[in-house]
């Protein structure tokens, strides 16, 4: 079986056994039937005007109302112009006209947490030429800066002891809207709801309450699921800004397929509105499609995806986009399990984009550091760092701590993998250095493998646009044998 896999900028090819299995989502099982260009506004009004949990729009606006839109960056959702995020804004406004709202009270704040502040190349893509021509000029526009200490404002900590800062302007805004996406993420199961408020609109030492090694490399962590402490972190973290605010988050989110088409649109109040949600989510992202469990999983890596150019390249970036896929595909993978996965991995560390963390990789090759969560002492150290700083507010970089949660990440391949190869290396000694074995070809990593960790006869999954495509969390066919279920509990009798 001959087949192509992603590798930097291009492709590399890989001669399979001829029973390895092929997995690409929304092909290999259908995703649920997503909303016909044509009845979108219907849904979407439908959604707006009987809200799950609280009034609809027309009775929470008023003339005068302070309105906060708080949107996600563009690492998901899609920019297609029918794009959830354009499309729930421009009914939103249409009901916000018409309770009386005044177009010059509507503010816009992409929720970028500790990612890269906007540039203006991305408020057009992700609100479209109309939305930006109406409200990038007045400067109703902007993007999330956790670092401000003028527009942060800080709330305390939750009943567990997570300390809370938020959005100033979002916390003042008489109607704060939260436009989220129901799609499968890795760090809790899916975004939108509390997840993208705990995460986009707050700052590091609240995110550090939550993205490290004791919340993350906990059992309850992997696979991924809706039931772990991290989840209940973000719900925490985001009623307890409801609770500060005297009033909740009006919540828009929409499931969305492989292609980031809407399935369904869901609005309200995100206690109530996101277990609804999930239902529906569940049956596009937990797919009970494997017959058998996997001792080898084999895909690629581009060198742009995701979080930016030079993810995979860059080496604790691929560390966190390897982990990434033990937490979807844990329950079908062998306790032997070996991963083989193509990366050009040539040296480009993009280091404007992530400043600290080509000091970050050098520093974990000496001083004891022998497992990724040694490098955890520093988090502060790094996370305080004035020009780190300062290029991350004023130079679109990621915030440093960003790559103590990539790192906290990270370690998971390790916990839950017996090898990884890295294939095509051009830089080899680097993907070495993270713990990675190293190989000319596919072929040489699956020989390698099968002589040292999986026999001669293993279970093969293939997955072809790993990182093309909008994941799904791969399940066993029989719920039964999965070792967890979609909400943290063991089906198996495991634990």
């Amino acid at each position: 079986m001959k087949l192509d896999f992603e590798y930097g900028q291009g492709l590399l090819s890989a001669e399979l056994p001829a029973n390895t299995d092929v997995f690409i989502p929304g092909t290999t099982v259908a995703d649920p039937a997503y909303i016909p260009e044509d009845k979108l506004e219907q849904a979407y009004l439908e959604s707006l005007r009987r809200p799950i949990g609280m009034k609809p729009l027309s009775e929470l606006a008023f003339p005068g109302a302070k309105v906060a839109f708080i949107v996600p960056d563009r690492v998901k959702g899609g920019e297609q112009a029918t794009s959830h995020r354009k499309l729930s804004i421009k009914y939103i406004l249409r009901e916000l006209y018409a309770a009386g709202v005044k177009k010059e009270d509507v503010r816009f704040i992409i929720s970028n947490g500790l990612h890269p502040r906007a540039k203006p190349e991305d408020y057009r893509a992700i609100f479209g030429d109309e939305l930006f021509g109406e409200f990038w000029p007045t400067h109703q526009m902007t993007s999330h800066d956790s670092e401000d200490p003028d527009n942060m404002i800080d709330l305390g900590t939750t009943r567990r002891g997570d300390p809370v800062c938020m959005n100033r302007t979002v916390f003042e805004a008489d109607l704060p809207i939260l436009i989220g996406h129901v799609q499968g993420n890795p760090y809790g199961g899916y975004s939108g709801g509390y997840k993208h408020c705990a995460t986009g609109i707050t700052n590091w030492r609240s995110i550090a309450s939550h993205h490290v090694p004791e919340v993350m490399h906990r059992p309850d962590f992997t696979p991924v699921n809706g039931g772990s402490l991290m989840r209940s972190k973000f719900n925490e973290i985001g009623m307890l800004m409801e609770e500060k605010m005297g009033h909740p988050f009006f919540c828009c989110d929409a499931v969305l397929d492989t292609n980031s088409r809407q399935i369904a649109i869901y609005s309200g109040y995100a206690a109530e509105m996101m277990p609804e949600s999930w239902k529906l989510a569940d049956k596009r992202t937990y797919v009970h499609w494997a017959e058998k469990k996997y001792d080898v999983l084999v895909f690629g890596m581009p060198q742009k995806f995701h979080y930016g150019d030079g993810m995979g390249t860059n080496p604790i970036m691929m560390m966190q986009a390897l982990s990434a896929q033990v937490l979807r595909f844990k329950r079908v993978m062998s306790d032997r399990c070996v991963i083989i996965c193509s990366s050009i991995c040539n040296g480009y560390f993009h280091d404007e984009l992530w400043p600290y963390l080509r000091e970050e990789w050098e520093e974990f090759q000496h001083d004891h550091m022998n497992i990724l969560p040694d490098m955890n002492r520093l988090g502060e150290y790094y996370a305080t760092n004035e020009e780190y700083i300062r290029k991350y507010r004023f130079a679109n970089a990621f915030h440093p701590f960003h790559g103590f949660s990539m790192m906290s990440c990270g370690h998971i391949a390790e916990m839950n993998t017996s090898a990884i190869y890295i294939v095509g290396a051009e830089e080899p000694g680097i993907a070495r250095s993270m713990g990675l074995k190293t190989r000319a070809t596919f072929e040489e990593a699956l020989a390698d493998a099968k002589k040292k960790f999986v026999g001669d006869a293993p279970n093969i999954l293939a997955l072809p646009q790993t990182f093309k495509l909008a994941a799904v969390h791969l399940c066993m066919k029989n719920p039964a044998e999965d070792c967890m279920d979609e909400y943290g509990n063991h089906p198996c009798g495991c634990c």
